[in-house]
Order: C-alpha cells, then structure tokens, then sequence
C-alpha cells in the first residue's frame, strides 16, 4: 500500500455524492456481499452501471475496503473498552503507532480535551486489559488512562451514507 492511500483530501476537494451513490452506498453497508445485479434493481440502475459507480467510489477513496464485522463474544473478545490517554505530545508517536498494530485495537483517534487520544479496545477480560493499561502507561509519552469499560451496546454500525437534514425544535403550544 503506498503511503499517500492514506492521506485525506481537504472536504472541499472531494466531489459530492448523488442520491444514487447514497443509495448504493447504504445497499453496501446492508449487506456487501450482493451483486451488482441486486444492487441495481434496489437502486434502479443496470448492473453494470451500478459496478461502474461502485468502481468510482473505490477509486475516489469512499469506499476504503470491504470487511466482516464479527462479533467480538464469539471470537473470544467479549469486553469492550474505550481507552482515554493523556500524553505529553499531541498526536501520535511511534509508540502509540506501535500499539495502533495490537489486535485488540479498534480504533483510534486523536482528540480534543482532556484526553490526547481515544482507543476502542475488544479484549478477552480484565486481565487483557490490564496488561494492555500496562503496556500503554509503560510508554514515555503517556501522563495517563482512563479506561471506561462498555457495559451493554445498543448501537454499533460502519458509516452510514444518508445525511440527516437539519433538525428545528416543534412549535411549543401555547398555554
């Protein structure tokens, strides 16, 4: 993978999504496995120029990749954490870069606050994540965790394509 897959452009830079990409992007995040011929006939396009839309958005980097969401219970990671980091330097070092490879990682994102970093963490149990706070304060840069341990999940989904339109207050009734 070369290293510039990974820069983002400026918002202003990208091109903006039509109905049907949305459409097809929202099929997609569904169910990735159905064919073109499915899609189309969800979103009202040919096959083909469903494929060919699917081709321009890998091309432009919206869709990133195709992966399985697995359920972390059934893959022997039932604990879900998220861990809060204050460090000396904002952003990522080498070491948090190191930790980023851990399989346990699912996400991390530099942040504003009182945290330098956010982690989304799937462990075995509490002793995984012990040794996971071990290895994470062991480094120089940290100052400090906080660990905030998920106790039930009611939403947990990829990206969704369709944009919420802008929200107004209803009218009070009068008294």
């Amino acid at each position: 993978m070369k290293e510039t897959e990974t820069i983002q452009p400026a918002p202003g830079q990208r091109p903006a999504l039509d109905r049907l990409d949305r459409k097809i992007l929202g099929a997609l995040v569904r169910d990735a496995t159905r064919g073109y011929a499915d899609l189309g006939r969800e979103v009202g396009l040919s096959a083909p120029a469903v494929h060919e839309r699917v081709k321009k958005l890998k091309a432009r980097g919206v869709i990133q990749r195709t992966v399985a969401l697995l359920h972390g219970p059934s893959v022997g990671k039932p604990l879900l954490v998220f861990v809060h980091v204050a460090t000396h330097n904002w952003g990522h070092s080498d070491a948090i870069n190191a930790l980023a490879k851990l399989p346990e990682m699912e996400e991390l994102h530099s942040v504003t606050g009182d945290s330098s970093l956010i982690m989304k963490v799937r462990l075995a149990d509490t002793q995984a994540l012990e040794l996971l706070l071990r290895q994470i304060n062991a480094l120089e840069s940290v100052l400090s965790t906080h660990s905030h341990v998920a106790l039930a999940t009611y939403l947990e989904r990829p990206v969704q394509p369709e944009v919420t339109q802008h929200w107004a207050a209803p009218p009070r009734p009068r008294a």
